[in-house]
């Protein structure tokens, strides 16, 4: 059984919309240990509820609307999501809530951590804006830092 699961969340036709599923692309590339499980969750966060289940820490990597300045990363947890604006929350969001609710249903409390970027733009077009791709670096960096394996130089994060 994997002890984490990292799922990137996101539509990749919709521009900045698909930076979970990118960020897991180049996490792909990197060491991490056998017991953390990539998940491209794509745009359906509801069929994601195994893991939910089956795992002990949940990291969840997808655009979020908080009103900040684009690129911003934000670390929440699914409870801080309640404070923002309804019309800030993207499906995914919203999804993400019932998964967690499901879960709790079903007997399992995983420890689940949202890193949402502040999109510059989202609209229908496949690659990202600069200023994300240039971003991923950071959230690899803050994800290694959660997980508790970061090295001294990748934990200079604000």
């Amino acid at each position: 059984m994997k002890d984490t699961a990292v799922i990137g969340i996101g539509n990749i036709l919709l521009k900045d919309d698909g930076i979970g599923v990118h960020t897991i692309r180049e996490l792909e590339k990197e060491d991490l240990p056998s017991t953390v499980e990539l998940v491209d969750g794509g745009t359906s966060t509801l069929a994601m509820l195994s893991y939910f289940l089956e795992c002990r820490k949940i990291i969840v990597i997808d655009a979020l609307r908080a009103g900040l300045e684009p690129g911003t990363i934000y670390r929440i947890k699914p409870e801080d999501l309640a404070s923002y604006e309804k019309g800030n929350l993207s499906i995914h969001d919203v999804q993400i809530f019932d998964v967690v609710r499901m879960a709790s249903m079903l007997g399992a409390a995983p420890d689940v951590i949202i890193f949402g970027i502040e999109p510059q733009e989202i609209g229908f077009e496949l690659e990202m804006s600069d200023l994300m791709r240039s971003k991923i670096p950071d959230i690899i960096g803050l994800l290694k830092q959660e997980l508790g394996f970061a090295s001294q130089e990748e934990t200079n994060f604000a």
